[in-house]
């Protein structure tokens, strides 16, 4: 088994949903992070607790060289959408995509399926967008 599905068992475990593994480095430190999800969002708690159950599982399966620190986390509700189950989870949110010819195109996302996604923009209207064509999307929040 490989370290990503040892952690996913054990966040479905706690009743939470994996969103995304990665490793980032922010002010000189490596930071092996663990964004989690679950309806109606996710308690500090709950991160803590999580945490707790994952950090043995790190000092035996060591997931990056040198030193690091975990962090469980929500993605927050301004994040990166990397897969189809990121977009289909938020269906309903604003999003902004920049495709791989530099086109940004911003609005709700409507719809999403295997092939493409459907946002609906306040100029164009309903625009769909091929998966193979986005460069980077997140979602976004009007404030």
């Amino acid at each position: 088994m490989s370290l990503e599905s040892d952690i996913k068992k054990m966040v479905e475990s706690v009743g939470l949903g994996l969103y995304d593994i990665g490793i980032v480095n922010e002010n000189e430190n490596t930071i092996y992070r663990v964004s989690v999800t679950a309806p109606g969002g996710v308690s500090l708690d709950q991160c803590a607790n999580l945490s707790h159950l994952i950090s043995p599982l790190l000092d035996i399966t060591v997931p990056v060289s040198g030193d690091y620190r975990l962090e469980v986390s929500s993605p927050g509700i301004e994040r990166r959408l990397k897969s189809i189950e990121h977009f289909v989870q938020s269906i309903g949110e604003k999003v902004s995509v920049t495709t791989i010819e530099k086109e940004k195109i911003e609005g709700e996302l409507i719809a999403a399926n295997s092939e493409n996604m459907t946002i609906k923009t306040k100029e164009d209207g309903d625009k769909s967008v091929p998966f193979r064509s986005i460069n980077k999307a997140k979602t976004y929040f009007e404030w």
